[in-house]
């Protein structure tokens, strides 16, 4: 049973399906959690942006770790640390403990993510890899689409504790499931790479410190100006540390072949659009538009619902049209809706951002699972795991500076309220923002794609066409 696929796949879907409802239902629960706790906004923010930071944060160390330690051994450390974690903060008393379970939650599911995607790899060879990674976006869709009325029913019914509650129960069925799963490891183990994963680890949650904490201090603040030079400086000690390294824990060589890199910029611009709507919609929805939680979840699965089926459908797509034209074409979608969303006002029903909202959900399905293919692919097969760290980072790390940034932005219009006067236009010229980044960035991948040269393992297009 050890070896058996199916397994597998059970064990990974089902963690995956628990990451993204953490995200999307805690999203939805925070003006609740705000209330209860007695709150401010940056107090309230940290619910999100402290499991974002350390879940981007560690991506890059867990991947090194399952490499050189075995996928499953740290895929079940994670799980262990993910659901014991999440079921400590539905009992949390108070927002600074919430706020620290949060940050231990993402360090678990950053071990569990990473080592999920090179399990997946490993058991799944050849054709077979594509069809389950076609799963495997399917049910990050799942996981994002149904998180935001997930938890509109659970804040309803038991308030908003089980959001952190309910995820951390199907953890510990997963951690059940742990001791069927096959180990794989890297064939020559190295050492840990400590001094990057401090480096940037300290420069990312610096970073999210200065945006969140900005508005209220002030960006003045000795505070706030010195964790952004700080953030920088460590930034530029990790590309050092990483390119002297004979064993990065981030290849910088990936990152000069154009495939690579328009790869990470597609996933990171896609993310840094649906996060952050997914994060402060809710809010906006509930406070602003006057729908009730259950209601504002309802609605953002038109954003969201496109990511059930669409990944299956990139995936046959790409018998037909080269992947990294469907990857291009799908930051173009995702601009589209933006500027469209533009549309939002405090008399919007679910009916005048039905259009918006599905077209950015289109956008993001069709990426969904075939990013993580051609990343995966694109790398040897003993270092799949510091691949998948590597794309998830840039993708986590994109999502989280998004979240804090336009958290900055709407904290500075509504005077820290999040709400009418300021919301509305805060919203408006974030979208704006966004419909304009990833246009530039839609560009910008066509041209690296295009300049990319297929490469030469036999595991480079995990997708049929795909090259």
């Amino acid at each position: 049973m050890r070896n058996h696929p199916a397994v597998v796949l059970v064990a990974v879907l089902l963690s995956t399906l628990s990451l993204p409802v953490s995200l999307t239902g805690a999203s939805v629960a925070l003006p609740d959690i705000g209330r209860d706790l007695d709150a401010d906004l940056a107090g309230v923010q940290w619910v999100v942006n402290a499991y974002n930071a350390t879940f981007a944060s560690f991506m890059l160390a867990t991947g090194a770790l399952a490499d050189l330690l075995g996928r499953r051994r740290v895929f079940a450390t994670g799980v262990a640390i993910f659901a014991g974690s999440g079921l400590l903060a539905s009992v949390a008393a108070n927002i600074v403990l919430l706020d620290v379970l949060r940050a231990l939650a993402g360090i678990g599911a950053a071990a569990a993510a990473t080592s999920a995607s090179a399990l997946l790899a490993h058991a799944f060879p050849g054709r077979a890899r594509a069809r389950v990674f076609s799963i495997f976006g399917t049910t990050i869709g799942v996981g994002l689409a149904f998180g935001p009325s997930i938890a509109g029913v659970l804040i309803s019914a038991f308030g908003w504790r089980a959001v952190f509650a309910a995820p951390a129960l199907a953890a510990v069925v997963v951690l059940a499931l742990t001791p069927l799963l096959p180990e794989s490891r890297q064939p020559h183990a190295g050492r840990i790479d400590w001094p990057g994963t401090v480096t940037f680890t300290a420069a990312l949650l610096l970073l999210i410190f200065g945006f969140v904490q900005g508005p209220e201090l002030g960006w003045s603040a000795p505070v706030i100006v010195a964790a952004f030079v700080a953030a920088v400086a460590l930034l530029v000690a990790f590309v050092r540390v990483e390119r002297r390294r004979p064993d990065p824990m981030f290849d910088l060589a990936l990152l000069a072949s154009p495939r690579f890199l328009g790869i990470c910029l597609a996933a990171a611009t896609i993310v840094a659009v649906l996060v952050p709507l997914l994060v402060y919609l809710p809010s906006y929805l509930t406070t602003v538009v006057g729908m009730s939680p259950g209601a504002a979840g309802a609605t953002l699965i038109l954003l969201t619902a496109p990511t059930l089926v669409l990944p299956l459908l990139s995936g046959a797509m790409t018998r037909l049209v080269p992947a990294p034209a469907v990857i291009v074409a799908s930051v173009a979608v995702v601009a589209v809706g933006a500027a469209w969303a533009t549309v939002l006002a405090p008399g919007s029903g679910t009916a005048a951002l039905a259009g918006p909202l599905l077209t950015i959900g289109v956008g993001v399905g069709l990426s969904i699972g075939l990013l993580d293919a051609l990343a995966i692919g694109s790398v040897a097969a003993h270092r799949a795991a510091t691949g998948a760290g590597m794309i998830n980072t840039a993708r986590l790390a994109s999502e989280t500076v998004a979240i804090a940034v336009v958290g900055a932005v709407l904290a500075s219009t509504t005077a820290g309220r999040l709400a009418d006067p300021g919301f509305t236009g805060g919203l408006r010229t974030v979208l704006w923002a966004m419909a304009g980044v990833a246009l530039v960035a839609a560009a910008a991948t066509a041209v690296l794609v295009r300049r990319a040269r297929v490469p030469a393992e036999p595991a480079a297009s995990a997708y049929p066409g795909g090259s």
